[in-house]
């Protein structure tokens, strides 16, 4: 009975939410492995303008993330992810033209529309997956097959290259999985308009217990997005300390491959309540993001071999996949009910806001030492995980305090509690 209750989540619109996140990736992940590589070495330009398209690209889209969480919450979240994912396809056409001003243009069209449609994709997850204690195995199981499309995407671009297929074919084909993507989005039954309802005033009663860790995971959000670089940065880091642009998509694909299998493998396993969520996240999250720049800075400044440097882009795919598992899970339960699609269009935003500048940054430090980059990285990333952890004494007393007014209502959800929508 155990073994079918932990299964029961995975309900038909689970399966076609994550099936159109595997679709998504496995399109502008080949676009965000090549990318950087048509940037710097087939238009020449210097990592500095990789750093500046990055940046534009998350700075730009952390508006549409918190514009696209609030018009959710009204139009429709199904309406409004269906729209964001329709327009991805503009990255596709980033190599049509070899001018980096169209390329960066259309890059970033493509990523302002992904993130204008994240949110919203979020909301109908929760609202597939009624029980709180689901949601980390869901939101993992979505970032597996989202991540896994992402390392097959890597995979048909080393073959590319290695057939010597121009970026401008490999880039265009990636429109095939991206609309494929939306087609079966269209399938979704769940994200329709949340007006506001009993349940949802009783979740936004202001007479009710805040929760004292939706500030402090927005603010550490922000912290990890400075160290949140392009993976376009590993790649190019392999790429030039091996003189090889093959072994710079080779780690994009341990990158990939390996946040995967951590979302697949640890979703279930990774606590249901917010308090134990937010002890992993700062610990394997966001403390395990700062070893893995680490790594790489030692590895790329000490010339001590590729396989160190590898070794740091898999620990980075580890916390990665940890952090993209338990922030939304967290986030669902501190925002529950009508406010769930501002509280994950925030929390989208707050990553972005603070990708904008973590990109900015890693391209200049990167142009002066690509070990002080990485070091910079591994810093920030480091006080992500220690605001995150010094949440968690306020924190187990309000998951305390809501457990038992949740016992008291006969199990009907406390007055912050997470209720079935």
């Amino acid at each position: 009975m155990r073994a079918v209750h932990r299964a029961s989540w995975r309900s038909g619109d689970v399966w076609i939410i994550s099936v159109s996140a595997f679709f998504a990736d496995l399109g502008y992940q080949a676009v965000l492995a090549g990318f950087p590589l048509f940037l710097v070495f087939t238009l020449h330009q210097p990592a500095w303008v990789f750093g500046l398209a990055s940046a534009l690209s998350y700075g730009g889209g952390a508006f549409f993330s918190f514009a696209g969480g609030r018009l959710g919450d009204r139009v429709g979240h199904r309406s409004l992810a269906l729209a964001g994912n329709a327009v991805i396809p503009l990255l596709s056409l980033c190599a049509l033209v070899a001018n980096p001003v169209w390329a960066i243009g259309m890059l970033t069209g493509g990523w302002w529309a992904r993130n204008l449609r994240t949110p919203s994709r979020r909301v109908m997850l929760v609202d597939a997956v009624p029980a709180e204690a689901d949601r980390s195995a869901a939101f993992g199981f979505l970032h597996a097959l989202d991540v896994g499309g992402g390392a097959l995407a890597g995979g048909y671009v080393l073959v590319a290259l290695v057939a010597h297929v121009p970026f401008r074919w490999i880039f265009l084909a990636t429109a095939i999985p991206l609309i494929a993507s939306t087609l079966v989005l269209s399938r979704t039954h769940v994200g329709g308009s949340r007006p506001a309802s009993p349940r949802a005033s009783a979740s936004d009663d202001p007479m009710s217990l805040p929760p004292p860790g939706a500030r402090s995971l927005l603010a550490a959000a922000a912290l990890y997005g400075f160290t949140y670089y392009s993976v376009g940065f590993p790649v190019l880091t392999v790429a030039q300390g091996s003189g090889r642009l093959l072994a710079g998509i080779g780690a994009f694909l341990v990158l990939q491959a390996t946040s995967a299998l951590t979302g697949y493998a640890l979703g279930s396993r990774l606590g249901a309540g917010p308090a134990a969520q937010f002890a992993r996240l700062g610990v394997l999250g966001y403390l395990g993001a700062a070893v893995g720049a680490g790594v790489i800075a030692i590895g790329s400044g000490e010339h001590v071999g590729l396989a160190v440097t590898l070794v740091g882009v898999a620990v980075i795919g580890f916390a990665l996949g940890i952090v993209e598992t338990l922030e939304p899970a967290a986030m669902s339960v501190l925002r529950p009910g009508a406010r769930a699609g501002r509280g994950f269009g925030a929390l989208s935003a707050s990553r972005s806001v603070g990708t904008f500048v973590g990109n900015l940054v890693m391209g200049l430090l990167y142009g002066v030492s690509v070990p002080l980059a990485y070091g910079y990285a591994a810093v920030v990333a480091a006080i992500a995980g220690v605001i995150v952890l010094s949440t968690l004494p306020p924190l187990r007393t309000w998951e305390h305090t809501r457990d038992r007014s949740t016992c008291r209502d006969g199990g009907g959800g406390g007055p912050n509690g997470a209720l079935p929508q």
